[in-house]
């Protein structure tokens, strides 16, 4: 058993989806903020969630930015 299907009990992350993540965040900050903090173009130029769910579960390296914001947000709250 790899380590995303054992449980993680200290993960904040584990069990959120991606699309609840952009959508919180959109409700808490708006596009422009999450375009200031994480400069990619699915944040910049046309924003949406589905635009931004496709690039983001193709670039790890984005979806780490993008869960990085949302728990700084979380604990900011």
């Amino acid at each position: 058993m790899d380590n995303h299907q054992e449980s993680q009990p200290n993960n904040p992350l584990h069990g959120v989806r991606l699309i609840d993540i952009l959508e919180d965040l959109v409700e808490e900050h708006g596009w422009e903020y999450m375009g200031e903090r994480i400069n990619i173009r699915c944040f910049t130029h046309n924003p949406s969630i589905k635009s931004s769910l496709k690039f983001l579960r193709k670039e790890d390296w984005a979806r780490k930015k993008v869960e990085e914001l949302y728990l700084k947000s979380l604990r900011r709250r």
